[in-house]
C-alpha cells in the first residue's frame, strides 16, 4: 500500500494491486532493470519517485541537464500509458520521447500511423505529481484519450 500525504490533516491509501495504471508503471520501471537492482523491492518503493512535492520541486534547478534517472522515469511512465493503451485495443502502440538537455521537449505515443498521445514536456528536471492520486488520474486520462482516438480512427491505427 502506498501512503500519500494531501494535506496535513487526511491521508489517503493506494493499493497499487487494484490500479491497472500503477501496475503497468512498476512493469516497465522492472522491465528495464537489467541487473535486477529492483527484483526485491515493493511496487510501492519502485513507484514513491514519482510523487514530488511542491517544495520538493522548487529545490530542483532547472539550470543544469535532466539527469539520467529522471529521464527514465519519463521514459516509464509514457512506456506504461502505451502498455496500458495496447491491452485495452490490441493495437501496437510505441513511445518517442525527444528531450533537450535544457529540459524541453516532447512525448509521442503512436499505434500504426495514428497518434494517440502528444504532451509537451517543460523542465523535465522537476517532473513528477504532487501526489499518487494525480500519477494515476494523468495516466489513466492519457490512456483513454488514446482508447478514444482509435476507435475513432481504427484503420490508421492499424499497423
Amino acid at each position: 500500500m502506498i501512503t500519500t500525504q494531501i494535506n496535513p490533516q487526511s491521508s489517503s491509501t493506494i493499493e497499487v494491486s487494484n490500479c491497472l495504471f500503477l501496475k503497468a508503471l512498476a512493469q516497465q520501471i522492472r522491465v528495464n532493470d537489467s541487473y535486477g537492482t529492483y527484483r526485491l523491492w515493493s511496487d510501492e518503493l519502485l513507484l514513491k519517485p514519482f510523487v514530488v512535492s511542491k517544495e520538493q520541486k522548487r529545490k530542483i534547478s532547472v539550470e543544469g541537464e535532466v539527469d539520467t534517472i529522471t529521464k527514465g522515469r519519463i521514459l516509464a511512465f509514457y512506456r506504461a500509458v502505451a502498455y496500458r493503451i495496447e491491452q485495452e485495443t490490441g493495437q501496437l502502440a510505441q513511445v518517442v520521447v525527444d528531450l533537450s538537455h535544457e529540459g524541453f521537449g516532447w512525448v509521442l505515443v503512436f499505434c500504426g500511423r495514428l497518434l494517440v498521445v502528444s504532451k509537451t514536456l517543460r523542465d523535465a528536471q522537476r517532473y513528477g505529481f504532487i501526489s499518487f492520486e494525480k500519477l494515476i488520474e494523468e495516466g489513466e486520462n492519457l490512456v483513454q484519450k488514446g482508447i478514444d482516438y482509435i476507435n475513432r480512427f481504427p484503420e490508421v491505427a492499424k499497423n
